[in-house]
C-alpha cells in the first residue's frame, strides 16, 4: 500500500487549528489512508492543525458535527497516533460531541523522538497545551476525556497529581496503563541494557482480536515505530510510582477493560484505580485484548453502549 503522504512535510506546512480552514491534498490524503475523513458523516468538518508544546511540535486534529453538545478530548497509547482512532471518533461524533485529538510527542505526525520521552512530565505540559487550544476554540462544555493504554495513564496522572483545570466531563479510561504487565522483569531487562542500548527491536504483539487491524498495524502504517527506546522505559519507572502514591480522588471514571489483555498488568490496574477514585465504574470485557479502540466490532459495540448510556 503506497504511502500517500510525508509527516515532517505534511507537519510542516500545517497552522495553528484556530487559523486552520481547508486541508491541504496531503491533510486531505492523510485523512483517506486512516479513515478520518469518516465519509459516513459528511456534515462533520474536519481541521488538522499543530502547536508547541515545551518547543516540540505538535499535530493536532478536531471534527466539528454542525452544533456539538460537548467535546470529547482524546489521547490515544504508546505507539499509537490519531490515525487509529476512526471508532471512537465516530462513537463520539454519533453523541453529537465535537472530538478533540493530538498526536503526542513523539508519535504520529508529532515532533519528537521516536516514542521517547525523558520524562512524562512532558505529556502532563503536552494536555494543558492541548487544553489552551480547546479554549482558544471555544469548544463546546462539558470537556469529556478519553485516553487509552498510555493516553489513560496521562489522564490517571492529570486526574490525582494535577489541578483538574477545567473541570472534566465523563472520564473513559480504556485499558488504562498504571504498570505493564511482567513489570518486575521489564524494570530488570532496563536496568541490565539501558547502560548499553538506546533502543531495543519492538515485538509487535496481538493485542487485539480483530487481525485486520494486526496485519495493518505491523505492514501497512507508516506511523509505527519499530524501536523501543530505554529512555521511555526509565521514564515509565520513574512515573509508577508518583501514581502509587497519589492521593485518593473524588472522581468516578468509567473504566474498560480486557480480560485478555496481555499489555498491562490489568488485575493490578484495576486495583489501584479502585482505591485511587470513588467508586470507578468499571466494565470487564472476557475475549478483549488491549487495544481496545480496535477490538472486534462485537466488543466496540458493547463498550460502546455502555459508554453511551453514561455520557447521555
Amino acid at each position: 500500500m503506497p504511502q500517500p503522504f510525508q509527516a515532517e512535510r505534511l507537519r510542516s506546512s500545517l497552522r495553528p487549528l484556530a487559523a486552520t480552514t481547508n486541508l491541504s491534498a496531503e491533510g486531505l490524503a492523510y485523512q483517506r489512508y486512516y479513515g478520518l475523513d469518516l465519509p459516513g458523516q459528511p456534515q462533520v468538518r474536519s481541521r488538522l492543525g499543530r502547536f508547541s508544546s515545551s518547543g516540540v511540535e505538535l499535530v493536532s486534529q478536531l471534527w466539528l458535527p454542525p452544533e456539538p453538545q460537548g467535546t470529547l478530548i482524546l489521547l490515544h497509547g504508546y505507539y499509537d497516533h490519531m490515525g487509529l482512532y476512526r471508532h471512537v471518533i465516530d462513537w463520539a461524533l454519533g453523541l453529537n460531541l465535537a472530538v478533540l485529538a493530538f498526536d503526542l510527542p513523539g508519535h504520529g505526525l508529532s515532533a519528537g523522538p521516536r516514542a521517547s520521552i525523558d520524562d512524562f512530565a512532558a505529556y502532563q505540559q503536552a494536555l494543558q497545551d492541548l487544553f489552551a487550544e480547546a479554549a482558544s476554540l471555544d469548544l463546546p462544555q462539558p470537556w469529556h476525556l478519553c485516553g487509552q493504554s498510555t493516553g489513560g495513564g496521562i489522564l490517571l496522572d492529570f486526574l490525582l497529581n494535577g489541578e483538574p483545570r477545567p473541570e472534566p466531563g465523563a472520564i473513559v479510561l480504556l485499558a488504562p496503563l498504571v504498570r505493564p504487565r511482567a513489570w518486575g522483569l521489564s524494570k530488570l531487562s532496563y536496568h541490565l541494557l539501558s547502560p548499553f542500548k538506546s533502543a531495543i527491536p519492538r515485538r509487535f504483539s496481538a493485542n487485539s482480536t480483530d487481525p485486520a487491524f494486526l496485519d495493518f498495524l505491523q505492514h501497512h502504517d507508516p506511523l509505527q515505530p519499530r524501536t523501543l527506546p530505554t529512555a521511555w522505559v526509565g521514564a515509565m519507572a520513574r512515573w509508577i510510582p508518583r501514581i502509587e502514591r497519589a492521593q485518593c480522588s473524588p472522581l468516578q471514571p468509567l473504566v474498560v477493560q480486557g480480560e485478555d489483555d496481555m499489555t498491562v498488568d490489568w488485575r493490578y490496574n484495576l486495583a489501584v484505580l479502585e482505591q485511587k477514585f470513588d467508586q470507578p465504574n468499571i466494565l470487564r470485557i472476557p475475549g478483549a485484548r488491549h487495544h481496545l479502540a480496535n477490538e472486534h466490532e462485537d466488543i466496540r459495540r458493547r463498550y460502546f453502549a455502555f459508554l453511551s448510556e453514561h455520557l447521555r
